[in-house]
């Protein structure tokens, strides 16, 4: 298959389920196969030039979940129990979301589109293998109904990402990698791709690196036990701009006793969610809290000092000996880099490394739209042939190309 320009769509919702990001993106290769190459995948393997094809953001929207959505999506995620309608009716409902969303996004731009990546809303997501009706695997599920987007906006769409990687041996998770890569690797300078949604997970550039030097893992709770702690203690979807947090104190004892969480040791690669994380998780991190005090503000700063003081420490563990020597471009994005407190102590822990911490915006890519056009990218990698994971970061035997492609 030749490669050829293409502008597509990426949409991306994410752990934290507060709605749906739609970023379009014009994508074009920067060299072509050579005459006899058996296919672009292989040629890639030979031409670096392949590697890093052009991303032009064309445009980006935000668009809220429905209440009554939110609150079908919170209740699915590693519910206890649910019924065959209820998970049937979610897939559909978030299919019909995503296609307004895009479709609204057309709208207000005037753009035509040639491909959809849609990555779904994770419903389950076990990376690692378990027992289940007599035999051992990991699976995930992305719910979202791929034909309704297609049929609605009249474009082929790529989505199911995850479990090609999977059954390479990988974990699924992280997928943003090769964006950050095409986007952010520098031949001077270190680069640290900080994401903070649901979860929190870094891509680790190191200056000069090529694709299979990255470094990339899921950090831990990013907004997920804020957003909890937030809903449960104020009433509030999230703490918007940090201003709750900024209003209390951190209470140490129970920041530490959350801190010796097992998930934290385990060495790249590594990934995790709701699983783990999710409000079985934030429940019990708030009576930790209340055990010290009934100040709600006080738990809100102490599980954003969570956030805060696992990303540096991953940091610090995991990356910074394979950063030394270098200046190193910390650069947030994702919902919780506009909470202006998270940021605050992050920064906080990160200056003494070595690191400058900037958002996403300072180097053209607004917070909330990289995930989206990741999956853009991820989606023009498969309609080529193209393999999109990172086995350095997903853990997987090799690379592979990802995704189920949905006709018109």
């Amino acid at each position: 298959m030749i490669l050829r320009a293409m502008t597509v769509a990426g949409v991306m919702s994410g752990t934290s389920a507060d709605g749906i990001d739609v970023a379009v993106v014009r994508i074009a290769p920067r060299g072509h196969p050579g005459p006899g190459e058996p296919s672009p995948r292989t040629a890639r393997m030979r031409h670096p030039d392949l590697a890093k094809p052009k991303v032009k953001l064309l445009a980006h929207e935000a668009f809220p979940f429905p209440a009554a959505l939110r609150r079908a999506v919170l209740a699915a995620m590693d519910a206890r129990s649910t019924s065959t309608a209820e998970l049937a009716r979610l897939n559909w409902r978030l299919g019909m979301a995503y296609a307004e969303a895009v479709k609204e996004t057309l709208g207000r731009h005037r753009l035509k589109l040639d491909l959809v990546g849609c990555h779904g809303e994770t419903l389950y997501h076990q990376a690692r293998a378990e027992n289940y009706a007599g035999r051992r695997f990991a699976c995930t599920w992305q719910a979202g109904e791929a034909q309704a987007i297609a049929a609605a906006v009249q474009v082929p769409v790529v989505s199911n990402f995850r479990p090609r990687d999977m059954l390479a041996g990988g974990q699924g998770a992280p997928l943003v990698p090769l964006l950050d890569y095409v986007l952010y690797s520098d031949a001077r300078r270190g680069r640290v791709l900080q994401n903070i949604g649901g979860i929190a997970n870094l891509t680790a550039s190191p200056a000069g690196s090529d694709i299979e030097e990255l470094i990339a893992f899921d950090t831990g709770p990013g907004n997920m036990v804020v957003d909890w702690l937030a809903q449960k203690l104020f009433g509030k979807a999230f703490d918007r701009g940090g201003a709750l947090a900024a209003k209390g104190s951190v209470l140490r004892p129970a920041l530490d006793a959350a801190l010796r969480h097992p998930y934290f040791r385990l060495k790249p690669p590594k990934t995790t969610g709701r699983e783990q994380f999710g409000r079985d998780y934030a429940a019990r991190f708030l009576a930790a809290c209340r055990a010290q005090n009934k100040n709600p503000h006080d738990a809100l700063a102490t599980a954003t000092a969570l956030t805060a003081e696992t990303i540096a420490r991953s940091y610090a563990r995991f990356v910074r000996p394979k950063m030394q020597g270098q200046g190193v471009d910390f650069i947030v994005s994702g919902g919780g880099s506009r909470n202006k407190t998270l940021v605050t102590m992050l920064a906080s822990h990160l200056k003494p490394l070595g690191c400058t911490v900037a958002t996403s915006e300072k180097f053209g890519m607004p917070a909330g739209a990289k995930e989206a056009a990741a999956f853009a990218l991820l989606a023009w990698e498969t309609w080529h042939g193209m393999p999109g994971n990172v086995p350095a970061a997903t853990g997987a035997k090799g690379a592979v190309v990802l995704g189920q492609v949905t006709y018109v």
